[in-house]
């Protein structure tokens, strides 16, 4: 079943998309260092675990972001995915506004914490741009 999307859900679906994509990209490529800092600590000290799990996350974001343009009948499971792919990489922005890692252009913990704020508006971002709420209520 193909869920209903508006024009401004599309557009803002395919704008998320694209920036999944750049972002997966900058894992694997020039925000890479960047990203090995986010990973939490507690979670692994092995620099070669904390380097695999920045190119296993920046690879899910190139999937997520295609699927996002792509849409089609996959759109709202998608964005339900990718919903809770936001929350599963929550605690890694804890981690840099808690131990105030610079990078990712934050160089504050003012802007740290904004992107703190910044999280549910992603996860409300995927859900509302593919439908996937009003999808699983009807099903």
């Amino acid at each position: 079943m193909v869920v209903k999307t508006s024009i401004s859900q599309n557009i803002l679906r395919v704008t998320l998309g694209l920036i999944m994509i750049y972002i997966g990209i900058a894992h694997l490529s020039f925000r890479r260092i960047e990203f090995q800092a986010q990973v939490p600590r507690w979670l692994t000290s092995d620099e070669s675990f904390v380097d695999m799990i920045v190119l296993i996350s920046g690879y899910i974001e190139i999937i997520f972001g295609v699927l996002m343009v792509w849409g089609g009948k996959f759109k709202a499971k998608t964005g339900l995915v990718l919903g809770v792919f936001y929350v599963l990489v929550f605690p890694g922005n804890i981690n840099q506004y808690i131990h105030e890692i610079d990078g990712l252009r934050m160089y504050s913990n003012n802007e740290r914490f904004l992107r703190l704020l910044f999280q549910p508006v992603l996860i409300f971002w995927a859900l509302w741009s593919t439908n996937a709420l009003k999808f699983f209520k009807k099903n």
